[in-house]
């Protein structure tokens, strides 16, 4: 199957050597100057992954990858010389799935698309914990085989913590993640909708966990 990439970097030479590497390899390249125009293209056009600067004009890549995470999934991996922790954290936060400074290997770069496109491709649509099953293609959650109406804030952490299981997210890193950086609220907004989620999940509640000075977690059962 034909992969297709969007490529989002305003260094003409660098966008033009990754898309002449990838196009090399078989993919379908297409690149914007612009976090807007990509926004555009992204309203017309489905990708299999997206690369992404984060120093981009009108719109950078961390307000673009917010933008993205509201309505897909597709896979991000941002390309860019800030490579402050800080910054590498952001971008994680905000739904990226791996971070690459410049100057990158293109061998290397191409690898990890290949690694990532391939784990998301053969990916279950299905995420299950204790009598709880999702469907991630539908948007329908069941609870012990009956249909579980979910607000759109509740479901997408839901989905968040089934997709990382065992993992511990602060309260400033979930705040990140589903609210933006840019969010004028405090953490507490947090810990209101986790009390919603856990009265939505019923029984199952009681698996995404409190962890004490650090956040929450969703409980791996061995």
């Amino acid at each position: 199957m034909e992969r297709r990439l969007l490529i989002v970097e305003d260094d003409c030479l660098i966008a033009e050597a990754a898309a002449d590497y990838f196009t090399g390899k078989g993919w379908l390249v297409k690149t914007e100057e612009s976090g807007i125009r990509a926004l555009r293209r992204l309203e017309r056009e489905s990708f299999h992954l997206i690369l992404l600067d984060v120093m981009l004009p009108f719109m950078d890549g961390f307000s673009l990858c917010k933008k993205i995470r509201q309505n897909s999934d597709v896979p991000v991996i941002f390309i860019t010389a800030r490579a402050m922790e800080e910054d590498k954290l952001n971008g994680y936060s905000l739904g990226a799935d791996d971070y690459v400074t410049k100057p990158f290997s293109l061998p290397v770069l191409y690898a990890k698309s290949m690694a990532l496109t391939g784990r998301i491709q053969g990916k279950t649509s299905f995420l299950e914990a204790g009598t709880l099953k999702v469907d991630v293609k539908s948007h329908k959650v069941w609870k012990q085989g009956k249909i579980l109406g979910l607000p759109p804030k509740e479901y997408d952490m839901l989905v968040f913590f089934l997709e990382n299981p065992g993992r511990i997210y602060s309260r400033e890193q979930l705040l990140i993640r589903f609210w933006g950086y840019d969010f004028d609220g405090n953490e507490r907004v947090v810990d209101n909708h986790i009390k919603k989620l856990r009265k939505a999940m019923g029984s199952c509640g009681c698996l995404i966990q409190t962890v004490p000075k650090s956040g929450y977690r969703l409980e791996v059962e061995e």
